[in-house]
């Protein structure tokens, strides 16, 4: 890689780095090349991004980033996972392939500029993703709403019944 290519690259991860809201570091041992294609497909189709960079580049595309709070952790082989989106289902796609993958796991995360330890990040895939907080959010609203509607309907509905049974006694 020439001097050019390596700016690039630089440049390249940098803009990655300021933009995205959060990034997990993984260290990996052992994978194989169609199990890192298949995470980054899954990855890539959750709105993020995989990369697997020299550390050296990395660091100097940290500089003035959230990710510079981290830079201890890019020693030996190291992935960045990125994502501007849902770290939440991010977390959850990079959970289960640690899990699948012996060698492969956690080292730290950055979420909106706050460190996550491995434990946290852990802790992150365990969330329930957003869509699901949004429909468990317009569940509770509703809710009120729908036993105020039942329960003016009941006197009427209480009043039909008993017009039925003395119907039924006549």
């Amino acid at each position: 890689m020439n001097r050019a290519e390596k700016t690039e690259v630089i440049e390249s991860l940098h803009k990655t780095f300021a933009e995205s809201g959060s990034v997990i570091l993984l260290n990996f041992k052992g994978v194989t090349v169609p199990e890192i294609t298949d995470l980054r497909d899954r990855v890539r189709e959750s709105q993020g991004g995989y990369a697997v960079v020299k550390n050296t580049l990395a660091l100097r595309a940290a500089e003035g980033t959230p990710v510079d709070s981290i830079k201890e952790h890019f020693t030996g082989p190291t992935a960045i996972a990125f994502t501007a989106e849902d770290p939440v289902a991010l977390a959850k796609i990079l959970r289960d392939f640690v899990k699948a993958q012996e060698g492969v796991g956690f080292k730290v995360g950055v979420l909106d500029g706050k460190i996550l330890s491995e434990g946290q990040v852990t802790e992150l895939a365990d969330l329930p993703s957003r869509d699901e907080l949004l429909s468990k959010l317009l569940f509770l609203l509703n809710a009120p709403l729908t036993r105020l509607v039942t329960a003016l309907q009941s006197p009427v509905r209480d009043l039909a019944v008993v017009l039925g049974q003395l119907e039924g006694k006549k």
